[in-house]
C-alpha cells in the first residue's frame, strides 16, 4: 500500500467517526503532514466520492460525499437520496425511548445545560449515540459552548415538555438531591478530559 492510499484511508477512518467537520489543519496535525497536502488528498477522496462506482459491470451512484462545510470536513449523505434517508433517520420516532436514553434525558433535565462529558459522567457510559437519538426526535438541542471545554451544552425542548405533560421545568419531580453537582461534574469532567 502506498503512503497516498494509507493516508487517505486514515483520513477517510477519522472523518467516519467524527460528529462534526474536521477542520484540515487538525486532520494534518492528527497525522503529522503538512495541512496543505491534508488538503490535497481530501480534495482527491472528495473527488473520488463524487465519482460514479461500478460495480458487476453496472455503474451506481455513491451514496454519501466528502465536502468542506463550517471551516472542517466532513462525510454527507448524497442529496440524491435524501428522501430515503429521511425516512430511514425518522422510522421509529414513535416507538418508546430506551432505557438509556429515558436516562440521558434524565441528566440533561435536571442538569442543563450540560455537556457530552458531563453526562457521560454521570451515566458512567459512553452517551453519544444516545444524545444523537435525543437530537434527532428533537427532545433536547445544542444551546451553546462550554466557555473552558468548548463543548457543546444541551438543554431539553419545548418538545419534550409537551411529550413529558410538563408545563415547565419547575414541574419536574425533584430528583436532583440524588445525582452529583455541577462542581463535581466538572471535576470529573477535568479528569477525563
Amino acid at each position: 500500500m502506498s503512503d497516498s492510499a494509507y493516508l487517505k484511508g486514515a483520513l477517510e477512518a477519522i472523518l467516519m467517526v467524527a460528529d462534526s467537520p474536521v477542520p484540515a489543519a487538525r486532520l494534518a496535525e492528527t497525522l503529522s503532514l503538512d495541512e496543505a497536502e491534508t488538503v490535497s488528498l481530501l480534495r482527491e477522496i472528495a473527488r473520488s466520492c463524487a465519482g460514479q462506482e461500478t460495480q458487476n459491470g453496472e455503474g451506481y451512484l455513491r451514496g454519501f460525499q466528502l465536502r468542506e462545510a463550517a471551516g472542517g470536513w466532513r462525510f454527507y449523505s448524497h442529496p440524491r437520496f435524501a428522501d430515503v434517508v429521511g425516512e430511514y433517520a425518522t422510522a421509529g420516532q414513535n416507538e418508546k425511548l430506551s432505557v438509556q436514553a429515558l436516562e440521558t434525558l434524565a441528566v440533561i433535565a435536571y442538569r442543563q445545560p450540560v455537556t457530552r462529558s458531563q453526562i457521560a459522567a454521570v451515566r458512567g457510559v459512553e452517551v453519544d449515540s444516545v444524545v444523537r437519538t435525543l437530537l434527532m426526535r428533537g427532545l433536547i438541542r445544542k444551546c451553546a459552548t462550554a466557555p473552558q471545554s468548548g463543548a457543546g451544552l444541551y438543554e431539553t425542548t419545548d418538545c419534550f415538555l409537551e411529550k413529558m405533560g410538563l408545563k415547565s421545568l419547575s414541574d419536574l419531580p425533584d430528583l436532583a438531591p440524588y445525582l452529583p453537582d455541577n462542581e463535581a461534574l466538572e471535576d470529573i469532567e477535568k479528569e477525563i478530559l
